[in-house]
């Protein structure tokens, strides 16, 4: 699909936000994703869009590491991938009905 806002894409992914599945454009940032669902409260949010503010910070885990601590990393910069599971936001990324998103859970690691 081509739309000025987002990178080209063909399909949209499932990913699970804090417990939520969703689904977003392939071969995207992960902010856009986000603006893919809630178009308003990201677009007007405070966001620098290019990693010097940390706003847009989130933790998350692969799918297939289940029982791994989380990473953290900046949705303006991180590629969306498939199955990947968001556990916390920063209280900066608002949901359309201005819920805040909650802190993580720690999990240990096996490996």
């Amino acid at each position: 699909m081509q739309d000025d806002l987002y990178e080209p894409y063909e399909k949209l992914i499932p990913i699970e936000v804090l417990g939520r599945r969703v689904e977003v454009p392939e071969n995207n940032r992960l902010l856009r994703c986000f603006q893919f669902l809630a178009m308003r409260s990201i677009s007007y949010g405070d966001f620098c869009w290019n990693g010097d503010c940390s706003n847009c910070q989130f933790w998350y885990r692969d799918a297939d590491e289940p029982d791994c601590d989380d990473k953290t990393a900046l949705a303006c910069r991180f590629k969306v991938r498939e199955g990947m599971v968001i556990t916390r936001l920063n209280a900066c990324v608002k949901l359309e009905d201005g819920e805040r998103y909650r802190s993580p859970t720690a999990r240990p690691c096996d490996k």
